[in-house]
Protein backbone atom coordinates (compact mmCIF):
# COMPACT_ATOMS: atom_id res chain seq x y z
CA UNK A 1 0.00 0.00 0.00
CA UNK A 2 1.48 3.35 -1.08
CA UNK A 3 1.82 5.98 1.64
CA UNK A 4 1.88 9.77 1.24
CA UNK A 5 2.03 12.70 3.62
CA UNK A 6 -0.85 14.43 1.82
CA UNK A 7 -3.55 13.31 -0.60
CA UNK A 8 -5.35 16.05 -2.54
CA UNK A 9 -8.60 15.08 -4.24
CA UNK A 10 -9.27 17.46 -7.14
CA UNK A 11 -6.83 18.65 -9.82
CA UNK A 12 -8.32 22.09 -10.34
CA UNK A 13 -7.07 25.53 -9.39
CA UNK A 14 -7.10 25.06 -5.61
CA UNK A 15 -5.98 21.43 -5.63
CA UNK A 16 -2.98 21.87 -7.94
CA UNK A 17 -1.84 25.05 -6.21
CA UNK A 18 -2.05 23.49 -2.76
CA UNK A 19 -0.24 20.36 -3.94
CA UNK A 20 2.60 22.34 -5.52
CA UNK A 21 3.21 24.42 -2.39
CA UNK A 22 3.02 21.42 -0.07
CA UNK A 23 5.39 19.42 -2.28
CA UNK A 24 7.89 22.26 -2.36
CA UNK A 25 7.76 22.35 1.44
CA UNK A 26 9.10 18.79 1.49
CA UNK A 27 5.90 16.75 1.76
CA UNK A 28 5.11 13.65 -0.29
CA UNK A 29 1.94 14.66 -2.12
CA UNK A 30 -0.53 12.73 -4.26
CA UNK A 31 -3.14 14.51 -6.41
CA UNK A 32 -6.09 12.49 -7.73
CA UNK A 33 -8.89 13.47 -10.09
CA UNK A 34 -11.54 11.38 -11.80
CA UNK A 35 -11.41 13.54 -14.94
CA UNK A 36 -8.94 12.79 -17.74
CA UNK A 37 -8.38 16.54 -18.27
CA UNK A 38 -6.50 18.67 -15.76
CA UNK A 39 -7.92 22.00 -14.54
CA UNK A 40 -10.71 22.08 -17.11
CA UNK A 41 -12.49 24.96 -15.35
CA UNK A 42 -9.38 27.11 -15.70
CA UNK A 43 -9.15 26.17 -19.37
CA UNK A 44 -12.65 27.39 -20.22
CA UNK A 45 -12.74 30.43 -17.93
CA UNK A 46 -12.52 34.00 -19.12
CA UNK A 47 -13.23 33.07 -22.71
CA UNK A 48 -10.22 30.75 -22.65
CA UNK A 49 -7.90 33.36 -21.16
CA UNK A 50 -8.61 32.79 -17.44
CA UNK A 51 -9.56 35.83 -15.39
CA UNK A 52 -7.11 34.61 -12.74
CA UNK A 53 -7.44 37.31 -10.07
CA UNK A 54 -8.69 40.83 -9.35
CA UNK A 55 -6.54 43.74 -8.17
CA UNK A 56 -9.50 45.34 -6.34
CA UNK A 57 -9.88 42.67 -3.64
CA UNK A 58 -9.74 44.21 -0.17
CA UNK A 59 -8.95 41.37 2.27
CA UNK A 60 -9.92 43.67 5.17
CA UNK A 61 -13.50 43.83 3.85
CA UNK A 62 -14.27 40.46 2.23
CA UNK A 63 -18.04 41.07 2.52
CA UNK A 64 -17.68 43.59 -0.32
CA UNK A 65 -16.89 40.91 -2.90
CA UNK A 66 -17.64 37.54 -1.29
CA UNK A 67 -20.86 35.80 -0.23
CA UNK A 68 -21.59 33.04 2.24
CA UNK A 69 -23.15 32.69 5.65
CA UNK A 70 -19.94 34.18 7.06
CA UNK A 71 -18.07 36.20 4.40
CA UNK A 72 -15.53 37.32 7.02
CA UNK A 73 -14.27 33.72 7.15
CA UNK A 74 -12.07 34.27 4.10
CA UNK A 75 -10.31 37.35 5.54
CA UNK A 76 -7.41 35.39 7.04
CA UNK A 77 -6.52 33.45 3.88
CA UNK A 78 -7.02 36.44 1.55
CA UNK A 79 -4.83 38.71 3.68
CA UNK A 80 -2.00 36.15 3.80
CA UNK A 81 -2.00 35.45 0.06
CA UNK A 82 -3.04 38.48 -1.96
CA UNK A 83 -3.56 39.17 -5.67
CA UNK A 84 -0.08 40.77 -5.67
CA UNK A 85 1.40 37.49 -4.46
CA UNK A 86 -0.21 35.50 -7.25
CA UNK A 87 0.70 38.14 -9.83
CA UNK A 88 4.33 37.81 -8.73
CA UNK A 89 4.14 34.05 -9.35
CA UNK A 90 2.63 34.58 -12.80
CA UNK A 91 5.42 37.03 -13.62
CA UNK A 92 8.11 34.62 -12.42
CA UNK A 93 6.78 32.11 -14.94
CA UNK A 94 6.93 34.73 -17.71
CA UNK A 95 3.19 34.68 -18.42
CA UNK A 96 2.01 37.89 -20.12
CA UNK A 97 -1.29 39.28 -18.85
CA UNK A 98 -3.45 42.37 -19.02
CA UNK A 99 -6.10 44.18 -17.01
CA UNK A 100 -9.43 44.23 -18.81
CA UNK A 101 -11.47 46.49 -16.52
CA UNK A 102 -12.50 46.76 -12.88
CA UNK A 103 -9.28 45.12 -11.72
CA UNK A 104 -9.82 41.92 -13.74
CA UNK A 105 -6.58 40.27 -14.90
CA UNK A 106 -6.45 37.88 -17.88
CA UNK A 107 -3.72 35.88 -19.60
CA UNK A 108 -2.70 37.52 -22.88
CA UNK A 109 -2.37 34.24 -24.75
CA UNK A 110 -4.33 31.41 -23.20
CA UNK A 111 -5.48 29.86 -19.93
CA UNK A 112 -3.16 26.99 -20.88
CA UNK A 113 -0.28 29.18 -19.69
CA UNK A 114 -1.78 29.16 -16.20
CA UNK A 115 -2.32 25.39 -16.24
CA UNK A 116 1.28 24.81 -17.34
CA UNK A 117 2.42 27.07 -14.49
CA UNK A 118 0.49 25.05 -11.90
CA UNK A 119 1.81 21.77 -13.28
CA UNK A 120 5.34 23.19 -13.23
CA UNK A 121 4.87 24.15 -9.57
CA UNK A 122 3.70 20.61 -8.85
CA UNK A 123 6.68 19.25 -10.74
CA UNK A 124 9.03 21.42 -8.67
CA UNK A 125 7.53 19.83 -5.56
CA UNK A 126 7.79 16.26 -6.83
CA UNK A 127 4.01 15.87 -6.68
CA UNK A 128 2.56 12.54 -7.86
CA UNK A 129 -0.53 13.01 -10.02
CA UNK A 130 -2.99 10.23 -10.86
CA UNK A 131 -5.44 11.21 -13.54
CA UNK A 132 -7.92 9.92 -14.45
CA UNK A 133 -8.28 8.08 -11.17
CA UNK A 134 -11.52 7.68 -9.28
CA UNK A 135 -11.85 7.55 -5.49
CA UNK A 136 -14.39 4.93 -4.44
CA UNK A 137 -14.14 5.23 -0.66
CA UNK A 138 -12.41 7.24 2.05
CA UNK A 139 -12.02 6.23 5.69
CA UNK A 140 -9.80 6.96 8.66
CA UNK A 141 -7.68 4.10 9.97
CA UNK A 142 -6.99 3.31 13.58
CA UNK A 143 -3.68 5.17 13.37
CA UNK A 144 -5.49 8.38 12.32
CA UNK A 145 -4.25 8.19 8.73
CA UNK A 146 -6.70 8.41 5.84
CA UNK A 147 -7.17 5.42 3.57
CA UNK A 148 -8.40 5.97 0.02
CA UNK A 149 -9.66 3.20 -2.22
CA UNK A 150 -8.85 4.41 -5.72
CA UNK A 151 -8.90 3.18 -9.27
CA UNK A 152 -5.19 2.44 -8.88
CA UNK A 153 -5.39 0.70 -5.53
CA UNK A 154 -5.57 1.73 -1.89
CA UNK A 155 -3.30 4.52 -0.62
CA UNK A 156 -2.84 6.16 2.78
CA UNK A 157 -2.13 9.75 3.73
CA UNK A 158 -1.64 11.59 6.99
CA UNK A 159 -3.57 14.59 5.69
CA UNK A 160 -6.45 14.73 3.22
CA UNK A 161 -7.33 17.86 1.24
CA UNK A 162 -10.67 18.09 -0.57
CA UNK A 163 -10.51 20.45 -3.56
CA UNK A 164 -13.27 18.95 -5.68
CA UNK A 165 -15.13 22.19 -6.42
CA UNK A 166 -18.90 22.49 -6.57
CA UNK A 167 -21.73 21.33 -8.79
CA UNK A 168 -21.40 23.93 -11.54
CA UNK A 169 -20.78 22.77 -15.11
CA UNK A 170 -21.34 19.00 -14.72
CA UNK A 171 -20.41 18.48 -18.39
CA UNK A 172 -16.75 19.02 -17.48
CA UNK A 173 -16.90 16.61 -14.55
CA UNK A 174 -18.32 18.57 -11.61
CA UNK A 175 -19.89 16.35 -8.92
CA UNK A 176 -21.06 16.54 -5.30
CA UNK A 177 -18.17 14.32 -4.11
CA UNK A 178 -16.78 16.95 -1.74
CA UNK A 179 -20.18 17.63 -0.21
CA UNK A 180 -20.83 13.93 0.33
CA UNK A 181 -17.43 13.42 1.90
CA UNK A 182 -18.00 16.34 4.28
CA UNK A 183 -21.28 14.78 5.38
CA UNK A 184 -19.62 11.38 5.77
CA UNK A 185 -17.33 12.90 8.39
CA UNK A 186 -20.17 14.76 10.11
CA UNK A 187 -19.64 18.25 8.72
CA UNK A 188 -22.64 20.47 8.00
CA UNK A 189 -23.39 21.93 4.60
CA UNK A 190 -24.97 25.21 3.54
CA UNK A 191 -27.48 24.12 0.89
CA UNK A 192 -25.77 24.44 -2.52
CA UNK A 193 -27.38 26.34 -5.40
CA UNK A 194 -26.19 27.71 -8.74
CA UNK A 195 -24.34 31.05 -8.65
CA UNK A 196 -23.21 33.50 -11.34
CA UNK A 197 -25.90 32.03 -13.54
CA UNK A 198 -28.36 33.35 -16.21
CA UNK A 199 -31.94 33.97 -15.05
CA UNK A 200 -34.99 32.57 -16.85
CA UNK A 201 -38.58 33.77 -17.18
CA UNK A 202 -41.97 32.30 -17.95
CA UNK A 203 -42.26 31.63 -21.67
CA UNK A 204 -45.49 33.57 -22.23
CA UNK A 205 -44.29 36.53 -20.19
CA UNK A 206 -40.95 36.56 -21.97
CA UNK A 207 -42.34 36.26 -25.50
CA UNK A 208 -42.16 40.03 -26.27
CA UNK A 209 -38.46 40.06 -25.36
CA UNK A 210 -37.28 36.72 -26.78
CA UNK A 211 -36.74 38.38 -30.16
CA UNK A 212 -34.13 40.60 -28.51
CA UNK A 213 -31.82 37.60 -27.94
CA UNK A 214 -28.23 38.65 -28.47
CA UNK A 215 -28.85 42.31 -27.60
CA UNK A 216 -26.48 43.74 -24.97
CA UNK A 217 -26.51 47.07 -23.15
CA UNK A 218 -25.21 48.57 -19.88
CA UNK A 219 -27.78 48.59 -17.06
CA UNK A 220 -28.13 49.26 -13.37
CA UNK A 221 -29.50 46.05 -11.83
CA UNK A 222 -30.59 45.42 -8.25
CA UNK A 223 -32.47 43.02 -6.01
CA UNK A 224 -33.40 42.84 -2.33
CA UNK A 225 -34.31 45.57 0.14
CA UNK A 226 -32.51 47.50 2.87
CA UNK A 227 -29.28 45.90 4.06
CA UNK A 228 -30.01 42.90 1.83
CA UNK A 229 -30.09 45.07 -1.30
CA UNK A 230 -27.41 44.42 -3.93
CA UNK A 231 -26.83 46.38 -7.13
CA UNK A 232 -24.41 46.38 -10.04
CA UNK A 233 -23.68 48.61 -13.02
CA UNK A 234 -22.74 46.08 -15.70
CA UNK A 235 -23.70 44.83 -19.17
CA UNK A 236 -26.96 42.94 -19.67
CA UNK A 237 -27.56 40.32 -22.38
CA UNK A 238 -31.01 39.26 -23.62
CA UNK A 239 -31.40 35.52 -24.36
CA UNK A 240 -34.22 33.42 -25.80
CA UNK A 241 -35.13 32.22 -22.29
CA UNK A 242 -34.29 35.24 -20.17
CA UNK A 243 -31.37 37.44 -19.17
CA UNK A 244 -27.63 36.90 -18.93
CA UNK A 245 -24.43 38.94 -19.17
CA UNK A 246 -22.22 40.18 -16.34
CA UNK A 247 -25.02 42.23 -14.73
CA UNK A 248 -27.32 39.23 -14.36
CA UNK A 249 -24.58 36.78 -13.38
CA UNK A 250 -23.57 39.13 -10.57
CA UNK A 251 -27.10 39.72 -9.29
CA UNK A 252 -28.03 36.02 -9.53
CA UNK A 253 -25.86 35.25 -6.51
CA UNK A 254 -27.98 37.64 -4.42
CA UNK A 255 -31.37 36.95 -5.98
CA UNK A 256 -33.82 34.84 -3.95
CA UNK A 257 -36.48 32.73 -5.74
CA UNK A 258 -39.86 34.45 -5.91
CA UNK A 259 -38.44 37.96 -5.51
CA UNK A 260 -38.06 40.60 -8.23
CA UNK A 261 -35.04 42.12 -9.89
CA UNK A 262 -35.08 45.78 -10.90
CA UNK A 263 -33.44 47.23 -14.01
CA UNK A 264 -32.63 50.73 -15.17
CA UNK A 265 -32.13 50.27 -18.91
CA UNK A 266 -30.65 53.75 -19.39
CA UNK A 267 -28.70 54.23 -16.16
CA UNK A 268 -26.68 57.25 -17.20
CA UNK A 269 -29.55 59.18 -18.76
CA UNK A 270 -32.46 61.19 -17.37
CA UNK A 271 -34.87 59.79 -19.94
CA UNK A 272 -37.85 61.80 -18.75
CA UNK A 273 -35.97 65.07 -19.26
CA UNK A 274 -34.43 63.98 -22.57
CA UNK A 275 -37.74 62.85 -24.06
CA UNK A 276 -39.51 66.00 -22.88
CA UNK A 277 -36.83 68.13 -24.54
CA UNK A 278 -36.90 66.08 -27.75
CA UNK A 279 -40.67 66.53 -28.04
CA UNK A 280 -40.19 70.21 -28.84
CA UNK A 281 -37.78 69.85 -31.76
CA UNK A 282 -38.03 66.32 -33.22
CA UNK A 283 -40.39 64.98 -35.88
CA UNK A 284 -39.21 61.38 -35.51
CA UNK A 285 -41.27 58.47 -34.32
CA UNK A 286 -40.96 58.02 -30.57
CA UNK A 287 -39.11 54.71 -31.01
CA UNK A 288 -36.59 56.32 -33.36
CA UNK A 289 -35.96 59.13 -30.90
CA UNK A 290 -35.67 56.69 -27.99
CA UNK A 291 -32.97 54.84 -29.92
CA UNK A 292 -30.60 57.71 -29.13
CA UNK A 293 -30.31 56.36 -25.57
CA UNK A 294 -31.07 52.64 -25.81
CA UNK A 295 -30.45 50.11 -28.63
CA UNK A 296 -32.88 50.50 -31.54
CA UNK A 297 -34.25 46.94 -31.22
CA UNK A 298 -35.04 47.57 -27.56
CA UNK A 299 -36.64 50.92 -28.36
CA UNK A 300 -38.87 49.31 -31.02
CA UNK A 301 -39.87 46.42 -28.72
CA UNK A 302 -40.76 48.78 -25.91
CA UNK A 303 -42.77 51.14 -28.11
CA UNK A 304 -44.86 48.20 -29.31
CA UNK A 305 -46.21 47.68 -25.79
CA UNK A 306 -48.58 50.67 -25.89
CA UNK A 307 -50.51 52.51 -28.63
CA UNK A 308 -49.53 55.75 -26.86
CA UNK A 309 -45.89 55.13 -27.82
CA UNK A 310 -46.33 54.48 -31.54
CA UNK A 311 -46.75 58.06 -32.78
CA UNK A 312 -44.19 60.71 -33.60
CA UNK A 313 -42.71 62.03 -30.38
CA UNK A 314 -44.13 65.52 -31.03
CA UNK A 315 -47.66 64.02 -30.94
CA UNK A 316 -47.07 61.88 -27.84
CA UNK A 317 -48.68 63.09 -24.62
CA UNK A 318 -46.51 64.21 -21.73
CA UNK A 319 -47.95 61.57 -19.43
CA UNK A 320 -47.18 58.84 -21.97
CA UNK A 321 -43.58 60.01 -22.23
CA UNK A 322 -43.23 60.12 -18.44
CA UNK A 323 -44.70 56.63 -18.18
CA UNK A 324 -42.28 55.29 -20.82
CA UNK A 325 -39.26 56.86 -19.13
CA UNK A 326 -40.38 55.50 -15.77
CA UNK A 327 -40.80 51.95 -17.05
CA UNK A 328 -37.39 51.92 -18.72
CA UNK A 329 -35.75 53.27 -15.57
CA UNK A 330 -37.63 50.97 -13.18
CA UNK A 331 -38.34 47.72 -15.01
CA UNK A 332 -39.27 45.19 -12.34
CA UNK A 333 -39.68 41.51 -13.17
CA UNK A 334 -39.65 38.21 -11.29
CA UNK A 335 -37.49 35.40 -12.68
CA UNK A 336 -39.02 31.93 -12.65
CA UNK A 337 -35.61 30.34 -12.08
CA UNK A 338 -32.08 30.01 -13.41
CA UNK A 339 -30.30 28.05 -16.11
CA UNK A 340 -29.02 25.80 -13.33
CA UNK A 341 -25.62 24.23 -12.77
CA UNK A 342 -25.25 23.59 -16.50
CA UNK A 343 -24.64 27.32 -17.07
CA UNK A 344 -23.59 28.40 -13.56
CA UNK A 345 -20.00 29.57 -13.20
CA UNK A 346 -19.87 28.73 -9.49
CA UNK A 347 -21.75 26.94 -6.72
CA UNK A 348 -23.13 28.95 -3.81
CA UNK A 349 -23.13 27.19 -0.44
CA UNK A 350 -21.05 24.13 0.39
CA UNK A 351 -19.12 23.11 3.49
CA UNK A 352 -20.24 25.33 6.36
CA UNK A 353 -17.36 27.63 7.33
CA UNK A 354 -18.25 27.18 11.01
CA UNK A 355 -16.91 23.65 10.64
CA UNK A 356 -13.46 24.85 9.48
CA UNK A 357 -10.49 26.77 10.82
CA UNK A 358 -10.03 30.17 9.16
CA UNK A 359 -6.27 29.81 9.37
CA UNK A 360 -5.81 26.24 8.09
CA UNK A 361 -9.10 25.23 6.39
CA UNK A 362 -8.98 22.09 8.57
CA UNK A 363 -12.20 20.56 9.89
CA UNK A 364 -12.42 21.45 13.58
CA UNK A 365 -13.84 18.08 14.58
CA UNK A 366 -11.87 15.97 12.09
CA UNK A 367 -8.09 16.44 12.38
CA UNK A 368 -6.15 16.17 9.15
CA UNK A 369 -9.16 16.79 6.88
CA UNK A 370 -9.08 20.08 4.94
CA UNK A 371 -11.50 21.70 2.47
CA UNK A 372 -10.40 24.43 0.04
CA UNK A 373 -11.74 26.39 -2.91
CA UNK A 374 -15.27 26.23 -4.26
CA UNK A 375 -16.38 23.26 -2.13
CA UNK A 376 -16.44 25.68 0.85
CA UNK A 377 -19.30 28.14 1.49
CA UNK A 378 -17.33 31.09 0.09
CA UNK A 379 -18.37 32.55 -3.27
CA UNK A 380 -16.88 35.59 -4.94
CA UNK A 381 -18.18 38.05 -7.48
CA UNK A 382 -17.63 37.57 -11.19
CA UNK A 383 -14.25 38.97 -12.20
CA UNK A 384 -11.42 36.85 -10.78
CA UNK A 385 -12.56 36.79 -7.16
CA UNK A 386 -13.27 33.06 -7.06
CA UNK A 387 -9.85 32.19 -8.47
CA UNK A 388 -8.20 34.36 -5.83
CA UNK A 389 -10.14 32.48 -3.14
CA UNK A 390 -8.86 29.23 -4.68
CA UNK A 391 -5.23 30.45 -4.54
CA UNK A 392 -5.56 31.95 -1.05
CA UNK A 393 -7.37 29.01 0.56
CA UNK A 394 -4.93 26.56 -1.07
CA UNK A 395 -1.95 28.56 0.18
CA UNK A 396 -3.33 28.77 3.74
CA UNK A 397 -3.97 25.03 3.76
CA UNK A 398 -0.57 24.12 2.28
CA UNK A 399 1.24 26.26 4.83
CA UNK A 400 -0.57 24.42 7.62
CA UNK A 401 0.11 20.93 6.22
Amino acid sequence: MLAFDVAVIGAGAAGLFCAGIAGQRGLRVLVLDHSPKVAEKIRISGGGRANFTNRDIDPRAPHRHFLGENPAFCRSALSRYTPADFIALVQRHGIPFHEKHKGQLFCDRSAEDLIRMLLAECGAGGVTRWQPCSVQAVRQGGDGRYELDTGRGTVTAGKLVIATGGLSIPQIGATDFGHRLAQQFGLKLVTPRPGLVPLTFDGAHWAPYAALAGLALPVDISTGQGKARASFLEDLLFTHRGLSGPAVLQISSYWQPGTPIRLNLAPETDLAAELAAAKHHSRKRLANELARWVPARLADAWAQQSPDWQSPIAETGDKALTRLAGQLARWELVPTGTEGYRKAEVTLGGVDTRELSQQTLEARAQPGLHFIGEVVDVTGWLGGYNFQWAWASAHACAQAL
